[in-house]
């Protein structure tokens, strides 16, 4: 029975009551009836007593007339009527079985997606994922597959639809994006192109000199590495030995400032692979060979004699040459506090204090931001301010120059660059890094050619890609019911920092103006929506559909260039770090922002038709661990403004650190079958794990005030669990995935996110309400003896 129709009934019957005479005020006391107690009449002006029913012997002995005693009988037969109904709305109304279609497909997901026969206090992961992991097989096509991986892909077919759609009269930025996704899916004319395209432009980066004749006399007497590394940077936005860039200033957000830093890509992603024994074996194998294939089908391409022998000695110089730099890098614990991170200096220092020589030439620091920052019109002086994030690495580096040539550094940058670009050749270019995929990712075929170039499209032109998804799939109501849910959840964490006994006065009230100050950006900009602001955003782009290839050159070069201009501009603190049709969720520490993009406000983390049980346990606790970001090992370090700064005291610095530790050696003592037992880097999923925790927390005490505000949910159909209970089910859920082998090492190497499976398990131990939740015992696995909690 529905409430509206409840309470319609019950007018009706109270409407005859009153008809009869009878004014007696049913829901007039001050708190409510509990079930099945009723009111005295109480006389007026005094307490309820008893009536003396014998009249007294003078009075006469009144008579009831038939009339009157029917009308008490149907008087009293109706109060008998509304009380019981008053009971009944009282005590039946959660009971009532939601079903609704979103709460229907909500609880056949669930059921689908867990397995019961597992003892959720044993192993909750499998107990919420076992159904999942027994349907799902990872495509051919993938190294992973997650709810996030599925998603994702729905999302692409969104995109596949409206890239391919033609709309006359719409925004010029819009008929752009379809012009480059239709350059991307044009594969006969990109197999009719064969590699020309890239042998056309390698002369402008001073050629690879494995896949050319005569390179030193060529390109070698004029080379400097100065002018090598500036035009990879500037003009196809890859970053070798030296990475500039133009950034925020950490120290004062509002500004952008040149930074040095190490080199942080690596052709095998990982310094761990260069020991090339074990599990990195073959990764290295098919890396060299990958190199070894390219080089050879260019140098066929271009008549030229092949010498295999030479081919592989120069190869194996390259290969122990990036082992070098692996080497030389700072580890990723190496980087995780941003205060040592800061080194501030003028550029003239770099030449004085960390000298790069080749071949007993002196790499000139100064000329070599001239060249890059010339391309944009801005003149930096030797005592323009940078920062050096990596002063040791540069001093290793020095050392690892010394062993190596011109022509050994030269085919190093150009291999890297070339690498990635064999993605917009034919059939025989791509098929070079066949091996080298599998071997990294575990996968053994590429994805359907229009899933690239929907995700190519969308990396590139976020904003006219996001316009284009906002219009076909996003409710503009889940804006307000996110801001609702975002309140409730800031407020949560500010009224747990009361209950912290680790944390002083001091500490807490600078935390409370943080997070106070945090703003949110949901769904999308609002500027996308603007035709006169997309166009103009992407007016300098000009793409051919015939000519994929150099799209994406143009796109490299555009990307670079534009952050390189902001050097002089102020940091634009309202605008998006992300567009809007990505499923993930984001923190920048710098704007003290919090992002949730359309593309992940959708089941199974939000609707606004399912149970909020749900929406808690989904997007809420996403919201919850974008908040906690602001005050995880990283970004606690940062103010209210977005500015590297202390503000704690020294005593909440040394607690926070000891609590941290616990989380690092409780996740550290994961280990994870799927990638051979190996176990978890506690250091380098840090932060991801304290706003875990912080998310889980505190998404379910915003949940119960919820509940304790609007009342019990109706229980799903079919699932006989509570609505406490869901809420972790739903969380866990979302987590549900798996990994190729080759994909799962990767992941431990060099991914900052734990494994779901641990963000599950690692999560729900360290809090008590879990197992509450589940009359979970002491000695099962889900209760450990000690868990750790920071926020």
């Amino acid at each position: 029975m529905s409430f509206t129709c409840t309470n319609a009934f019950f007018g009706s019957v109270l409407f005859s009551f009153l008809f009869l005479g009878h004014s007696v005020a049913l829901l007039s006391s001050p708190s409510p009836l509990s079930p099945g107690e009723l009111i005295q009449p109480v006389a007026e002006g005094g307490e309820a007593r008893m009536t003396e029913t014998n009249p007294p012997k003078s009075a006469k002995k009144p008579r009831w007339t038939s009339l009157e005693i029917g009308l008490i009988t149907i008087v009293s037969l109706l109060f008998i009527v509304i009380v019981a109904l008053v009971i009944l709305f009282a005590t039946h109304k959660t009971d009532e079985i939601c079903t609704t279609a979103d709460c229907t497909q909500s609880a056949s997901r669930l059921i689908e997606n867990m397995d019961d026969s597992v003892n959720p206090c044993e192993n909750f992961y499998q107990y919420a994922c076992g159904g999942w992991l027994k349907k799902n097989i990872i495509p051919e096509t993938s190294s992973r597959y997650s709810t996030f991986d599925i998603l994702r892909d729905e999302l692409d077919v969104v995109l596949k639809g409206v890239l391919e759609r033609t709309v006359p009269g719409e925004a010029t930025a819009l008929t752009k994006a379809k012009t480059l996704y239709k350059s991307c899916t044009n594969e006969s004319l990109i197999e009719l192109r064969g590699g020309g395209p890239l042998l056309a432009m390698l002369p402008d980066v001073f050629e690879w000199p494995i896949a050319v004749d005569n390179w030193e006399a060529t390109f070698g007497k004029t080379w400097r590495l100065e002018d090598a590394v500036a035009k990879l940077n500037e003009k196809y936005g890859t970053q070798v030995l030296v990475n500039f860039f133009v950034g925020t200033d950490d120290r004062d957000s509002n500004s952008h400032i040149i930074h040095f830093d190490q080199q942080t890509s690596l052709g095998l992603l990982s310094r761990d692979y260069y020991v090339c024994t074990g599990p990195y074996a073959e990764a290295c194998r098919a890396y060299e060979q990958f190199m070894i294939d390219l080089a050879k089908l260019i140098r066929t391409d271009r008549a030229l004699s092949i010498n295999e022998t030479q081919i592989k000695e120069e190869v194996t110089r390259v290969m122990e040459l990036e082992r070098d730099i692996a080497n030389a890098t700072d580890t990723p614990e190496d980087r995780n506090n941003p205060v040592l991170l800061y080194n501030k200096m003028e550029l003239g220092d770099l030449n004085a204090n960390f000298t790069l020589e080749v071949e007993s030439r002196v790499f000139n620091w100064s000329y070599f931001t001239a060249k890059i920052m010339d391309t944009v019109n801005i003149t930096v002086p030797d005592t323009e301010k940078v920062i050096n994030y990596s002063p040791n690495y540069y001093r290793r580096l020095n050392l690892v120059l010394a062993k190596y040539t011109k022509r050994d550094l030269q085919n190093y940058m150009v291999w890297r660059f070339a690498m990635n670009m064999v993605v917009g050749l034919s059939r025989a270019y791509r098929d070079t890094r066949k091996a080298f995929r599998k071997a990294l990712s575990g996968t053994t075929s590429e994805a359907a050619v229009w899933r690239q170039c929907a995700l190519y499209v969308n990396n590139n032109m976020d904003n006219a890609v996001g316009r284009l998804y906002v219009e076909e799939a996003f409710s503009e109501k889940s804006k307000e019911l996110m801001d609702e849910m975002i309140a409730d959840i800031r407020e949560v964490f500010i009224s747990n920092l009361g209950d912290l006994t680790w944390m002083d006065a001091e500490t807490k009230k600078s935390a409370e103006e943080k997070a106070r100050a945090i703003r949110e950006r949901i769904g999308y900009s609002d500027n996308i929506m603007n035709d006169e602001y997309l166009n103009n955003e992407y007016k300098d782009l000009s793409y051919s559909a015939e000519e994929y290839f150099e799209n994406i050159l143009q796109n490299l070069e555009y990307v670079q260039k534009k952050r390189l201009r902001k050097l002089r501009v102020k940091v634009n603190k309202e605008e998006w770090v992300t567009g809007a049709a990505v499923v993930n969720a984001f923190y920048s520490s710098s704007k003290n922002q919090i992002v949730f993009p359309a593309g992940i406000l959708q089941p199974p983390f939000f609707s606004k038709g399912q149970s909020k049980s749900l929406n808690y346990g989904g997007i809420g606790m996403v919201i919850g661990h974008e908040i906690t970001h602001g005050f995880d090992d990283n970004g606690r370090n940062y103010d209210k403004d977005g500015d590297l700064k202390d503000w704690w005291t020294a005593e909440s610095t040394q607690r926070f650190l000891e609590l941290s530790k616990c989380m690092v050696d409780q996740y550290a003592n994961f280990s994870w079958d799927l990638a051979n037992g190996l176990h978890l880097n506690g250091n380098n999923t840090l932060g991801e794990n304290i706003a875990d925790n912080g998310g889980i927390r505190q998404a379910y005490q915003a949940y119960k005030n919820y509940v304790s505000k609007h009342g019990e949910e109706p229980p799903l159909p079919g699932i006989d669990l509570s609505h406490d209970q869901l809420f972790f089910l739903n969380f866990a859920q979302v987590w549900c995935g798996t990994h190729r082998p080759e994909q799962a090492v990767n992941s431990i190497k060099v991914d900052v996110h734990s494994p779901g499976k641990f963000r599950v398990l690692g999560s729900l131990q360290n809090f008590p309400e879990f197992a509450k939740a589940f009359n979970c015992k002491k000695n099962s696995y889900m209760v450990p003896d000690n868990i750790c909690r920071v926020w």
